[in-house]
């Protein structure tokens, strides 16, 4: 007995030859179908179909159901007719899985020859496809490799277990016969959808024109035939949003939209067929000439000193309230600003991600850095001080909630500090740039919220214990400095 390697070929490329009782016929097996489409990377299937289903006990088979379908979550429902026993068949027709099943069974090999084009054909029994598929003929074992020359397997038949198509097959017991609706409903993956939004922003009149898309994706292994889509929008089973990233203030509105509990639905307006391995768009927003406007902004952290300027942040900002905004609410989803150029050309200008956003909600997104505006920040000196010179600027002290009274117990020595920070504008355009920058850090705990606001050369705004804003205007082709003195604790 010799092994020898041949030049036949036998992988995922080589043509098979099938029994006519195999081949498929064009078309699908799928009745009417729904599809719920969750953000969480589930999706709920259902399918009514049309079946004759005699009396008593019987077998009935429901090809094209998802390739990802739980078994589990399944339910099924037709007149007079109850479910024994349901089973997913999920081995699909390749030509992997017809060698694997063929082990121990006999095939028909059939080389071509390059030169002359005859065909030579040979009974040969499959031993193994680990690594490879080794086959008997006759009395020599033959490792197929993949080596470009022609061949095909012709196999007798398809094992029973293989199906061409995702099928789920169900023992019924009905006490009648004859056609009726049967519905099938399951859950799977591979079903998913998000939001995209092109807006197009005019800097001269303020406004923005934003269309939104959903894109919607199928790994499911199956084809969804003209069905009824709904899109959830929200979170179901417990899933985290994360941060509403780009909400300034979240919206406090209704949408004129269908809820279902504490989630937003958005029904696609017509039927689609969703393909396997296939990305589709469809339009469900399209608003034009909102009012929005270019912010710049930056944001300081405590005693930062920077070495050098630095870009200031660009943003886009506007709202999605009934009046004055995109008077809807939105899908977590990703925002791409376009703006046209000299010639009117849209360009992209920026992307930036959002969460889920109620109706009402303010935004402002950071499209990237302001080339022409800097900001350098530096601590300009800072020196200890007394606890008396400390309580002198108690006037000073900034207090969110009206006046703040406390009781002072002195039990240990405490280090005070009077800090003046400087912050140096620059601005390369044509015209007036206001920069919204913030001062962070001011909050360091139980033991170093007390800070006072010595001086300021601009009137600051206290967001919240930690942070304070201010509004510089930065003239035209020009510099500013800004400077803001703080008593504290640390």
């Amino acid at each position: 007995m010799t092994i020898r390697h041949t030049a036949a070929a036998l992988l995922a490329a080589s043509a098979l030859a099938l029994p006519a009782s195999a081949q498929q016929t064009e078309g699908t097996a799928q009745g009417d179908v729904s599809v719920t489409i969750y953000q969480n990377g589930q999706s709920l299937v259902q399918d009514i179909r049309q079946l004759n289903i005699p009396r008593g006990t019987t077998r009935i088979e429901f090809p094209d159901v998802s390739a990802q379908i739980r078994p589990a979550t399944l339910s099924f429902n037709a007149d007079d007719t109850a479910i024994v026993e349901q089973n997913f068949d999920f081995d699909l027709l390749t030509p992997t899985k017809l060698m694997e099943k063929a082990i121990g069974q006999t095939v028909t090999l059939i080389r071509t020859n390059p030169a002359t084009g005859a065909e030579v054909r040979e009974r040969a029994e499959v031993l193994s496809t680990a690594g490879g598929v080794v086959v008997r003929i006759g009395d020599r074992i033959e490792v197929l490799r993949d080596d470009g020359l022609p061949v095909r397997v012709v196999f007798d038949e398809v094992p029973p277990n293989l199906r061409a198509r995702p099928t789920l097959s169900v023992t019924l017991n009905s006490t009648s016969s004859g056609t009726r609706p049967a519905s099938i409903r399951y859950l799977t993956p591979g079903l998913g959808w998000t939001a995209d939004y092109v807006s197009l922003f005019d800097e001269v009149n303020n406004t923005v024109d934003m269309q939104g898309w959903v894109t919607l994706t199928n790994t499911t292994g199956t084809t969804f035939h003209a069905a009824d889509t709904l899109l959830v929008a929200g979170n179901p089973n417990g899933g985290a949003s994360g941060p509403r990233r780009g909400m300034v203030r979240p919206g406090t509105e209704t949408a004129d939209r269908e809820r279902l509990g504490d989630f937003y639905l958005y029904p696609l307006d017509e039927r689609t067929t969703i393909a396997n391995a296939q990305t589709k768009q469809v339009s469900f927003l399209d608003v034009q000439g909102v009012p929005a406007q270019r912010v710049y902004s930056a944001y300081v952290p405590w005693l930062t000193n920077d070495s050098g300027p630095r870009n200031v942040s660009s943003e886009i900002a506007f709202s999605s309230s009934r009046e004055g905004g995109l008077g809807d609410a939105l899908p977590a989803g990703t925002v791409r600003f376009y703006q046209r150029d000299a010639q009117g050309n849209p360009q992209f200008v920026g992307e930036n991600g959002i969460g889920h956003t109620p109706m009402g909600s303010r935004l402002s997104l950071r499209t990237g850095d302001a080339f022409d505006i800097t900001l350098q920040t530096e601590v300009e000196s800072r020196e200890k001080i007394t606890a008396a010179e400390y309580e002198r600027s108690a006037r000073y002290r900034v207090t969110i909630d009206g006046e703040q009274v406390r009781e002072v117990e002195i039990d240990r020595a405490v280090d005070y500090y009077r800090t003046t920070m400087r912050y140096t504008f620059t601005n390369a355009k044509p015209t007036p740039v206001e920069v919204e920058m913030t001062q962070g850090g001011l909050d360091q705990g139980w033991w170093g919220g007390d800070f006072r606001v010595v001086s300021e050369d601009v009137p600051g705004e206290q967001l919240n214990i930690d942070r304070r804003r201010y509004r510089v205007t930065v003239p035209a082709n020009g510099e500013r400095e800004v400077r803001v003195t703080y008593e504290t604790r640390f």
